[in-house]
């Protein structure tokens, strides 16, 4: 992230905003509570969800007046003024239409700003939203009026250590949770908070939501702490063809195990469900190691033998750059590296070979192409069969699977089959190829 915070003018009330992302739609994130333009980059799962929500649109994200960067002494402001800001910050990045995003108390302002502005509203989402905040007969699910006025004291008197976190994100762990306390420090004043949370109480948007006329997703956890999944069902019943997905989980933020929202939000902006979110990838696996090390190192002593591995690592290591393969882990007098394609793995291999030849090492090479999992460096049963390839190997050998040899056909590489072998740890024998 390196966009530029800059300001709109609101009336008088300078509206800190920033830009980022580059996808091919106008998507407006309306904040809860607080939000701070700045330190919302700094914990590295709201910075993807930020990241992810840019993806696939041009994110337009700012602070509500009094929190944040924005101007902070800017008294009580009504809904309609804040819906105001909103309007104010697309005119700043000439966003003539967006889909707004709106969480928690983010929600009732963006369906204001959708009733009110319906040609610059393409769509509506709301997540862990509610059409009101203090109990009712006929919306019973919120909290009383004396509630939320107990809330907003225990707040203001102990805001330095208290952010509402076990309702927000009640399983928060610490790296979140200290987070979380200090973005509402920067975002607020203990009396900010307070005032925040009485004028939120007065939020009312029942009577607006009929004249929402935009195609709506509403996202509710249906353990949510902070709005009852009662008060998602209550959106979507009274929005016009809305649409409800009811995830679980009882967090009430959405940048919190984020996969599903973020799924249903970009299926619902783009008309394509994204592929789901993985770390497996088809690989080619190579590894190798010196023949016959261990005399070698006997022979030649201590000394002399680590001057011969740091000319053995240099050449593998020039080799690997010159094929594109990626070094993963050495062990010793062997190296672990991967390759995109198996034809460039081959020919490293046999480099390798050459050039570690002319020094008097013999090396031998296992590859195997397959899935593996990239997180914390590679694992998944391809690493292991690779390995055991390596173990079948004799001197100067390069052994690939029959996969391997067959995904390289029409290279003009030649193979000479080894026959079936059976590989320690690994059901069924498999047939051996060594390259010639």
């Amino acid at each position: 992230m390196n966009e530029s915070i800059r300001y709109a003018r609101s009336g008088e009330v300078n509206i800190a905003y920033q830009v980022t992302g580059g996808g091919p739609l106008d998507l407006v994130l309306i904040p809860g509570f607080f939000s701070h333009l700045e330190i919302d980059w700094e914990l590295p799962a709201h910075a993807e969800f930020l990241e992810r929500l840019g993806s696939f649109s041009r994110l337009i994200r700012f602070d509500k007046r009094g929190t944040g960067l924005s101007d902070r002494v800017v008294g009580l402001p009504d809904l309609e003024t804040r819906m105001d800001d909103v309007r104010a910050v697309m005119d700043a990045v000439g966003s003539e239409r967006a889909a707004l995003l709106g969480y928690s108390e983010g929600g009732p302002m963006a369906i204001l700003f959708a009733a009110t502005y319906p040609e610059r509203t393409r769509a509506l989402v709301l997540h862990g939203s509610y059409a009101k905040r203090v109990r009712s007969d006929d919306y019973p699910w919120a909290p009383t009026w004396e509630e939320r006025l107990a809330t907003a004291k225990e707040l203001e008197e102990t805001w330095g250590e208290n952010v509402d976190l076990s309702t927000m994100i009640p399983n928060a762990d610490p790296a979140t949770a200290a987070w979380f306390h200090r973005r509402g420090r920067a975002s607020l004043s203990p009396s900010a908070a307070r005032d925040l949370i009485l004028m939120n109480s007065r939020l009312d948007v029942r009577e607006v939501l009929p004249a929402v006329h935009c195609p709506t997703l509403v996202l509710h956890r249906t353990g949510d702490r902070d709005s009852k999944v009662e008060e998602g069902r209550y959106l979507a019943e009274h929005i016009p063809e809305a649409r409800i997905v009811e995830l679980p989980g009882d967090d009430h933020v959405p940048f919190v195990d984020m996969e599903p929202v973020l799924v249903e939000i970009e299926e619902f902006l783009t008309g394509a469900r994204p592929a789901g979110k993985t770390n497996r990838v088809l690989a080619t696996i190579l590894f190798t190691d010196v023949v016959s090390s261990t005399e070698r190192l006997r022979a030649l002593g201590d000394a002399r033998w680590a001057e011969l591995l740091d000319v053995h690592h240099a050449s593998v290591r020039r080799e690997l750059d010159r094929f594109s393969g990626e070094e993963i882990d050495t062990t010793g007098d062997g190296f672990l590296a991967l390759f995109d394609g198996p034809a460039r793995a081959i020919r490293c291999a046999l480099a390798v070979r050459e050039a570690l030849g002319t020094i008097g090492l013999e090396v031998r090479a296992g590859i195997y192409t397959g899935e593996v999992e990239r997180s914390n460096g590679v694992s998944g049963i391809a690493v292991h069969l690779a390995a055991r390839v390596l173990s079948a190997a004799g001197g100067g050998e390069v052994l690939v699977t029959r996969t391997t040899r067959d995904l390289v056909e029409g290279s003009g590489l030649a193979f000479e089959d080894r026959g079936p072998h059976e590989l320690k740890g690994i059901e069924g024998a498999r047939t051996l190829y060594a390259v010639v």
